[in-house]
Order: C-alpha cells, then sequence, then structure tokens
C-alpha cells in the first residue's frame, strides 16, 4: 500500500488549497452505504447480487443487495496475516479482491495479502505478499472455508511498506498483479544497489501477468506466450511492466481501447498515473514521475532526467502527474499519497464519462483531507492528461483519508475512506459518488 512514513516533513497544510487546474470543480455528492469498517481497500460487485468489500484487517465482508453488511465476513484471514499495528498507521494485511471472469460459473476469487515471512526469504526481511485462490460457494450465507486456499505466488518483502498487491482481469481473460519497490525509502535497502524497480530479476516494483486458468511448468499460474518477457532470458516471465514504485490502483477502462490504468504513489515530490503498456518501462528508481530522481537528494532532482532504461529502452511517461503539499502553496499540490480509481462509465455523472476519477489519501497526514480529482483526456497533439478536483458537496465538511475506489455492474463509482490515518475499528466507509442537487 502507501508508503508515508519518509514523508512527514511535507506534510503540515491546512486550509483550502487550489487544486483546481481547469477552473471551476465539478459538483458532487457522497451518499453513504456503509459503514463500521476499519480501513475498506476494495469493493467488487456481485454478478447476482450484493459486492464484496475488502477490509485491511483480515476481512472480506458481505455488501447485501439492501446495501447492510452481513455481520459475519465472507472469509476471515485474521490469522494468516503478518504481524498489524491495530490502531496505528500500517501498510500490511488483506489488500485486495478480484472475480475470475467466468466467476458466475466457477465461483472462483482471488486475494492478495501479507503473509508472515516465509522460511526461504531472509532472515531479516518482514513479510511474504500472498497471492491466493478461493471459492466463493453459491448459497446463504455467503461464506468462504479458509482450508479451501490455493497459494498460487509468493513475493518476499524486505519491508513493511510498498505491498501495492492490487488485482484486476484484463479484457484478455488474464490476472494483472501491481508489486511495490520493496518498502523503505528511495529503492534502498536490502536490495541490489540499482534497486528493485529497475531489476528484472526481482518481481518487486512490477506489473505482473499470469494466466490462473492453466498453470504450467511447476507454477500453479501460466505464463502468458505473449507476455514480453515470456523466455525468462532477460528477465522474470511473469513481468508484464516495470520501473513502478508502489502502484496503489489498478484497473481497467471497461469501454474505450480497455486501457490499463496504474496510479503510482511517490516519494517526496511527485504522484503519477500510468496507462501501462506490455514491457513499457515506468522509470522508478531512475525517474520520480516526470523527473529525474537521486536517492542522495530526493526532494532535489537532478537536473537532467533520463529517457531510457539499462536496456536502451525508452522511459514511458506518465500521462499525468502533480506535486505534493508542501510548506508552500503550489497551485499543483493536490496530496501526498495518490489513490487509483476507474474511468467512469456510469449514467449519473455525464460530466464525468470518460475520465479518470481517482483521489488522494489526504493533503495532511495528521487530519483527514482526503480529495476526489479527475482526469481528461488530451486532444489533438497534446500528450497530458488535463486535471480537476470534485468538489464534494454532501456530506457537508466532508472528511476521510481515501483508501480506494470501486466500481459497480452498471459503470457508477464507490469511494473507500477512513477516518483514521491508523487501524481503528468503526473508522471505514463505504460511499457512492452521485450528482450534487442542483
Amino acid at each position: 500500500m502507501r508508503s508515508l512514513s519518509q514523508r512527514l516533513p511535507l506534510f503540515w497544510i491546512t486550509g483550502a488549497a487550489a487544486w483546481s487546474l481547469l477552473g471551476d470543480p465539478v459538483r458532487v455528492a457522497l451518499q453513504p452505504v456503509a459503514e463500521g469498517l476499519t480501513s475498506p481497500l476494495s469493493v467488487v460487485p456481485l454478478p447476482d447480487r450484493g459486492a464484496l468489500v475488502v477490509d485491511q484487517i483480515g476481512m472480506l465482508r458481505v455488501l447485501g443487495g439492501n446495501g447492510q453488511l452481513h455481520p459475519e465476513p465472507a472469509l476471515n484471514l485474521t490469522n494468516r496475516l503478518s504481524a498489524i499495528n491495530h490502531g496505528s498507521f500500517d501498510e500490511r494485511g488483506l489488500i485486495d479482491v478480484a472475480l475470475h471472469p467466468d466467476f458466475a460459473g466457477n465461483r472462483r476469487i482471488f486475494v492478495t495479502y501479507t503473509a508472515p515471512r516465509r522460511a526461504e526469504a531472509p532472515a531479516d526481511w518482514d513479510c511474504t505478499l500472498r497471492l491466493s485462490e478461493f471459492r466463493l460457494p453459491a448459497g446463504e450465507p455467503l461464506r468462504v472455508d479458509p482450508a479451501s486456499e490455493k497459494v498460487l505466488l509468493e513475493v518476499d518483502k524486505p519491508y513493511a511498506n510498498h505491498n501495492s498487491g492490487r488485482l484486476a482481469f484484463g479484457p484478455d481473460g488474464l490476472l494483472y498483479l501491481g508489486v511495490g519497490d520493496g518498502g523503505n525509502a528511495h529503492d534502498q535497502g536490502k536490495r541490489p544497489e540499482t534497486g528493485n524497480g529497475q531489476n528484472l530479476r526481482s518481481l518487486l516494483g512490477k506489473i505482473l501477468r499470469l494466466d490462473v486458468d492453466h498453470p504450467s511448468s511447476g507454477r500453479a499460474y501460466g505464463i502468458p506466450s505473449d507476455n514480453p518477457f515470456a523466455d525468462g532470458r532477460e528477465a522474470l516471465p511473469e513481468i508484464y511492466a516495470y520501473g513502478l514504485r508502489n502502484p496503489w490502483g489498478l484497473s481497467f477502462d471497461r469501454g474505450g481501447s480497455r486501457e490499463l490504468f496504474v496510479a503510482d504513489v511517490g516519494q517526496d515530490l511527485f504522484e503519477e498515473v500510468d496507462i501501462i503498456r506490455k514491457g513499457g518501462n515506468y522509470g522508478w528508481s531512475l525517474r520520480e514521475g516526470l523527473e529525474g530522481f537521486s536517492a542522495q537528494s530526493p526532494k532535489t532532482p537532478p537536473t537532467n532526467a533520463p529517457t531510457v532504461g539499462a536496456r536502451g529502452e525508452p522511459l514511458l511517461d506518465p500521462i499525468l502527474q502533480y506535486r505534493h503539499t508542501g510548506l508552500k502553496k503550489d497551485p499543483e499540490a493536490q496530496g501526498i499519497s495518490i489513490t487509483g480509481g476507474h474511468v467512469y462509465r456510469g449514467k449519473a455523472l455525464p460530466a464525468l464519462e470518460g475520465r479518470y476519477v481517482f483521489g488522494d489519501w489526504s493533503r495532511n497526514w495528521g487530519v483527514p483531507q482526503g480529495v476526489l480529482l479527475a482526469a481528461t483526456r488530451p486532444s489533438g497533439a497534446d500528450t497530458r492528461w488535463s486535471l480537476e478536483r470534485l468538489e464534494v458537496v454532501e456530506p457537508k465538511g466532508f472528511a476521510g483519508y481515501v483508501t480506494g475506489f470501486g466500481q459497480d455492474r452498471d459503470g457508477e463509482l464507490y469511494v473507500l475512506t477512513n477516518g483514521s490515518n491508523g487501524l481503528t475499528p468503526g473508522k471505514g466507509r463505504l460511499w457512492k459518488l452521485v450528482p450534487a442537487a442542483p
């Protein structure tokens, strides 16, 4: 998930910010759907009724068609998680869920969570990111037998942060998985000097692409034959794209050309949104966003940003970047940790049609000041998407840390928030994004 521990000196900003880069903001409302969670990270609609809600503390909850959370979780993984600092900030836990494209027929679900460090990992490493498959039986109540777990992939992590673990099935029926760079700051510590983002022999700092229907070569999954490094000679064959720091949001546009959008959490200065291309190198830690990056001077970008990676491949630019809120007012400053969303394809908010709707966790570490944002595709020769804020007019005085987004069967969007910057029971809420009253 997001990493904030290295940024505290930048956070102390309060009051209104001039965030709109396109004039007057779009006015929206947040309609309450569910409360009583701790830190909801993902919501995924079920094809027949309701939805599954991921609560970071280890619970996969069922949201009924009546909008009520079932009292008992569909899946309880609290006893399989790595250690979590309950009551304070932590990035470990249950992270995401995805339904198989043929879920209605096979009832297969896939989850990611941080498990205790496995025996094969170095003794001073922190945890292991786990991708597992379960089956969700039909009928009531919706309950998963934890004993049915099938572990598909494990990625050892040296630190507790930068887990990512975001999941999405693509239009090709394959599973895409984001993995953070291993944690700590600057892509440094307990790793090769060059870092993990650019290391093609590590799964850390990558987008992976897996075939969960055709296991092969001793793996619990298959390697798609058109993966960019499928033969394994230059790189690990699971890798689809690389040079990411901590992808916190991974979603396919359900319309248009079905592009894959990833929001990548930055270090000290910039947040970015990328459209992922097969084999693409997105620059971390040679660059942070569009700017050069040096671990020795992370708050002072080098004058000349690199344009190619170690193999001579071009570094792909983000479609947009924005600066962190800092001690000085900056019209391009939006917040401190990006939260990825979805391209809007619903009907309730026509002003957002075709825009990438996402947010930022907060503009302030100590105060819940999450923001909602929308990016608009360029026209003509422009290459950068434009950015504007969404003004939440209801509930009045809305405050929350924006932890995730969801999309229902009709393309309408949901916003997940935590009222605390820690794992405090009862602070998590689920909202629906709706038009503001005239």
